[in-house]
């Protein structure tokens, strides 16, 4: 134990970290890169990408969740969605369910410039796959 730190890791451990990281950090370049090339930020695109694959196949989602799914304050998130819906790409209904939320879905034009972000990013999310996959029978 060095400074009250365990150091019990192998070198090899260390190495799969580093290449997942590594692998992780490319990914999400790429990603952003992807996105602006079909002119979304990358914020817009998570945005999108959260409300499309929100849980139960609903393909519509709250501030609340998307402020929980992006980790970002509930201010920055209505300012992306306002910015969103402007461009747009997000539209807003009051829910059926409670009249006080507002549930977010995208709209065609949302749907195809996340589409287009979706396949070229196959190449990438195929290859981070891969890695998991060898990570988890380490």
């Amino acid at each position: 134990m060095a400074d009250g730190v365990e150091t019990g890791l192998a070198v090899s451990d260390y190495e799969r970290v580093a290449e997942f990281r590594a692998a992780l950090r490319r990914f999400l370049r790429v990603s952003e890169d992807a996105a602006r090339r079909n002119g979304l930020t990358p914020r817009r695109h998570l945005l999108l990408l959260m409300i499309k694959g929100a849980p139960g196949g609903s393909q519509t989602s709250t501030v609340s969740e998307l402020c929980e799914q992006l980790q970002l304050a509930q201010s920055t998130v209505t300012e992306l969605v306002r910015r969103a819906e402007s461009a747009g790409l997000v539209r807003r209904e009051q829910s059926s369910q409670d009249g006080r939320v507002v549930d977010l879905s995208l709209t065609p034009a949302g749907e195809a410039a996340l589409a287009q972000v979706h396949a070229d990013l196959r190449p990438e999310r195929d290859a981070l796959a891969r890695l998991l996959g060898l990570l988890e029978h380490r």
